[in-house]
Formats: structure tokens, sequence, C-alpha cells
């Protein structure tokens, strides 16, 4: 039987949804999810569990999901292709669904070479968009991907990611429509910081009616500092900063900056609330999770509404 997430009530009734995410410790220590989970949990509707992010060795996605399951909340893991081939993945969504976690999102993940273990081999037996159709697969046809049936099949509500930003910008909405095709439910997207061309791409989005068929939550990622926005914009590939956050974090004291970086998130927020075809948000405060209920109580979407 089906259960419904948080997160996906929230969708269907039409107000806008708010999710965050948590990075899972280089350890195993239970109590770090727990302390950053507690400090978003009465601000989101959903809250997603990273997988060896920036290929990094971290505790699994799934076993951070239980914590946060346990804990009474609606985790999201995340789950890459890069470590994992159909076999392996198969058997952990089962897994996870079992263990009572029944939202996802679908990743092909950063190459190793960006992490700390440059030397490990890639898998990538899937794409992120095969991946989603497998898991649509096991969700509605009650069949694995080689054809076999599933006794009492995992009804995942099924997440992936989109960057309105990496080139070329005329193959983004495309490459999304690929993705509601395959079967995806609900989107998050890059960290926007260039507004203008995050709203060109949803008209994009919206004037092929995808934004009928898939929930996309805007981005967004407060900027802690001036050296992080230089950071952000010259070595993360796909982002694309504008000069005039750079320009505005310039204009303020070090000190200053925090708040500044806070301020201009909100705005951003404000201004995306707006937009058509937007369904809500993922905060990523990147290891500034204390931060994310000034985010959301800043844009008038506290308190959460009941579902």
């Amino acid at each position: 039987m089906k259960t419904e997430s948080r997160l996906e009530k929230v969708l269907a009734s039409g107000a806008l949804a708010v999710t965050s995410e948590v990075g899972p410790p280089r350890g195993c220590n239970v109590e770090i999810v727990k302390e950053k989970a507690n400090m978003i949990k009465d601000y989101v509707d959903g809250i997603n569990i990273t997988d060896n992010q920036t290929a990094m060795v971290r505790m699994s996605s799934i076993a951070g999901g239980v914590i946060i399951k346990q804990m009474g909340l609606d985790p999201i893991i995340q789950m890459v292709s890069r470590d994992r081939n159909r076999l392996a993945m198969q058997a952990d969504i089962i897994g996870a669904y079992s263990l009572g976690i029944n939202t996802m999102l679908c990743l092909s993940g950063d190459h190793p070479k960006f992490g700390d273990h440059p030397m490990a081999k890639s898998v990538y037996d899937l794409d992120s968009i095969n991946m989603i159709k497998m898991v649509k697969d096991m969700r509605d046809e009650s069949m694995f991907q080689g054809g076999a049936d599933i006794k009492n099949p995992p009804k995942m509500f099924i997440g992936a990611a989109a960057n309105p930003f990496a080139d070329p910008f005329e193959l983004r909405v495309m490459r999304l429509a690929k993705k509601v095709a395959a079967g995806v439910d609900f989107i998050q997207t890059q960290c926007i910081f260039n507004l203008d061309k995050f709203e060109k791409w949803m008209e994009g989005v919206c004037d092929r009616g995808l934004h009928e068929k898939v929930y996309i939550l805007a981005g967004i990622t407060p900027m802690k500092s001036l050296g992080m926005a230089r950071y952000m914009r010259n070595k993360v590939p796909g982002m694309d900063v504008p000069d005039e956050v750079i320009k505005r974090l310039e204009g303020v004291t070090k000190e200053k900056q925090p708040e500044e970086g806070i301020k201009m998130a909100i705005e951003q927020m404000e201004r995306l609330k707006e937009c058509k075809g937007v369904a809500g948000f993922h905060i990523m405060a990147i290891e500034w999770e204390e931060r994310v209920h000034e985010l959301v109580e800043g844009a008038g979407l506290s308190p959460r509404p009941k579902v």
C-alpha cells in the first residue's frame, strides 16, 4: 500500500512546498544527523539526505534517512548512479522503502575526480533519466528492470535535479522534458542566483506545459561570504553567479556579509514566489542549517501548512 509523504501532500494541496537538506557525517555519529535535522524540522516538508556528496565518503543516505524517519520526519534519500549498478540501486530502493522511506531523488552524481577518492571507479550503469524510468517501472508496473515481476513493489515519490544554467542553455528545457517523460514527480533545481535566466528557463518550461506535469522546487542557497560567492562563480561547474551578487557583497563589511547573503536569499524567494510554475523551494544552506528558519520565515512561508 502506498503511503504519501508530507511533501507529496503539500504539493498536491497547491501550497508552496519547502525542502532542505542534511549532509551526513564522515563517520558514525548519529547525533550529527539529528542535530542538523532538529534545526530545520519545523520549517520544511521534507529533508534531503545527500549521497556521498562531492564524491566524498559519508554515512549512507539510507542510514541517514532511517535516522530522520525515526525522528518522525520525512526523509528524501538521494541516490547517485556513480556508485551503483542497476542491481544495487534496485536492491537499495526496495530496502529503503521497506524501512519506511517513500521519497527519493535520482542523480548521476559528481565524478570521483572532484572528491578525495579520484582513483575510485565510476559505475554510471544508468544515467539519471534511465534511473527515473527504472524507479517508475518498479512503482507503477511492479517490474524490475530485467523484466521480472516485483511482489510488494516500492511506491516511491520520484524526484530529480535540474540545472537551468548549464550549457547549452537552449537544451535545458528539453532535458527536463526527458525527465518528465521518464516519470519524475518533482524537481529540485540547481542554486539560483541569476533570476532573469531562471525565469527565462521557466517560461520555456511553461510554454511546453511541463509545469503541469511536474512540481518544480527552486533551489536557494544563501551566500555566507564574498569568498563563497567568488568560489561558486569561478570554481563550481554549472553555477551562474552574476556580477551584481558579487558587487552587493563587496558593498558591505566582512562581518555583515552573512546577513546580506540571508537578505538576498529572502529577496530571491519573494520574487520567485510570483514566478509561474514554481511549486516551492529547495533550500541548500551548506553547513548553515541554523539559518534555514530565517529564510522560510522571511519569505512568509512559516508556519508550514497542515496536511
